[in-house]
């Protein structure tokens, strides 16, 4: 088999890691759904109270890719019911698997309709939601229906329950990073920070509720279920209405950015490549969420202060121009920015790309090297991509930073990476 071949089957392969979670989550699903059909639900009211709550969390899903947890409501569900130990005072004995099998039924019957639009939930989804809730129901279950938890009353109990989510939480988020890292070979430490820190926005709200609803229902019954779920619904709609609205502004940035390309100044596809490029690079070097944004906002745009020139320059390319050229299109490119309403930061990284690399910021430095590999590869023909990056290995000392080359070399070395094309 050729090199070329070789590559292509690791490539479709699945990672190692990835595949086996998934098989894990798989695995654990049919044992329950299995262990529950044949002994059968204990319960059975709670039960569909609890499953209905999860089909109607996974209904109310939203399809974007940005929010870490795209059902909260239906992982809110899942999470009370691991953590149910009373109904009305009355003790409950459903075990951990039937809490999975209840919540993958829900899960699946509630995916239905994305499935017919085409935007079903992801296998991670799936897989994290399974692992995730066999985890809590592992830990809590067995010790609950062999009273172990009966000397933890008031206020200790609540307190047993939040620190039960916590590590919920942690696990997770673990398993988030592992697959993102498995999938993409992304670093592990900054992918796993993103994770937790996106754990205190909707992540903490999700694990609040699930105590809650597990102590409501304790109390007064299933009842509870539909008042404490009212306000996460809300909360979801309004997430699902400022993802929208992100969505929006990131399109009309990219419109921006195409003004360059309509007016004949760049290349077609150019600022998309670059913001492509950077977007990994940023990764690679271990850049957060909300910075990798910025670099991307700022690698759309980092041409537009060529509108202001009288007569383009040759196929865009401004890495050939003399330095006060390219800092006096920087400085007019970040004036453009700033005048769009764009974060103020995005024109601060326009700003400063023509600096010396040694005073920029580093999501500076990320576009200035990625522009640049970019015109010299277009400029050098079929040996492009390899020509271009010795030519940024050569003038590491003075333009370039050297860890931002490297890691350029080796988010273009790893297979599966897609580059919009020109036109």
């Amino acid at each position: 088999m050729s090199a070329a071949g070789a590559g292509l089957l690791r490539a479709a392969r699945p990672p190692f890691a990835l595949s086996f979670v998934h098989g894990s989550a798989a695995l654990l699903a049919v044992v329950s759904l299995a262990g529950t059909l044949w002994q059968g639900l204990d319960e059975r009211g709670v039960a569909l109270a609890f499953g209905a709550l999860v089909a109607v969390g996974e209904l109310a899903r939203w399809s974007g890719t940005e929010e870490r947890e795209s059902a909260p409501l239906g992982a809110a569900g899942a999470l009370a019911y691991a953590l149910l130990g009373e109904n009305a005072g009355h003790p409950t004995h459903h075990g951990a698997l039937q809490v999975v099998a209840v919540v993958v039924a829900a899960v699946l019957v509630g995916s239905v309709p994305h499935v017919a639009r085409g935007r079903g939930p992801t296998l991670d989804h799936l897989a994290r939601r399974v692992l995730t809730v066999a985890f809590t129901a592992v830990c809590f279950q067995p010790l609950y229906n062999q009273g172990r938890l009966l000397e933890w009353n008031g206020p200790a109990y609540a307190v047993l329950l939040v620190a039960l989510l916590v590590l919920t939480a942690l696990c997770d988020a673990v398993l988030a990073a592992v697959m993102a890292h498995s999938r993409t070979r992304w670093p592990f430490g900054p992918v796993l920070r993103d994770e937790l820190r996106a754990m205190l926005g909707v992540g903490s709200a999700v694990c609040a509720t699930g105590a809650v609803m597990s102590l409501a229902v304790a109390v007064v019954g299933l009842w509870a279920l539909p008042v404490f779920s009212l306000p996460l619904l809300l909360t979801q709609m309004s997430f699902r209405r400022y993802a929208a609205v992100r969505t929006t502004y990131r399109q009309t940035i990219a419109s921006l950015a195409r003004a360059t390309e309509i007016a004949g100044y760049t290349p077609a596809g150019h600022a998309r490549r670059v913001a492509v490029l950077s977007r990994a690079v940023g990764r690679e070097l271990g850049l957060s969420e909300p910075d990798l944004t910025v670099l991307e906002y700022a690698a759309l745009m980092h041409d537009i202060g060529q509108l202001s020139l009288v007569d383009p320059v040759p196929a865009g390319a401004t890495a050939v121009l003399s330095a006060d050229e390219q800092r006096r299109i920087a400085l007019l490119g970040g004036a453009v920015v700033r005048q769009t309403g764009v974060d103020a930061e995005v024109a601060v990284v326009v700003e400063r790309q023509a600096d010396p690399y040694r005073e920029q910021p580093v999501s500076a430095r990320i576009v200035r090297a990625v522009n640049a590999y970019e015109e010299m590869a277009r400029e050098a023909g079929p040996t492009g991509p390899l020509t271009a990056l010795e030519r940024l290995r050569l003038a590491t000392a003075r333009d370039y930073q050297p860890e931002v080359v490297e890691s350029l070399a080796r988010v273009l070395s790893r297979p599966g990476l897609t580059l919009p094309q020109a036109g």
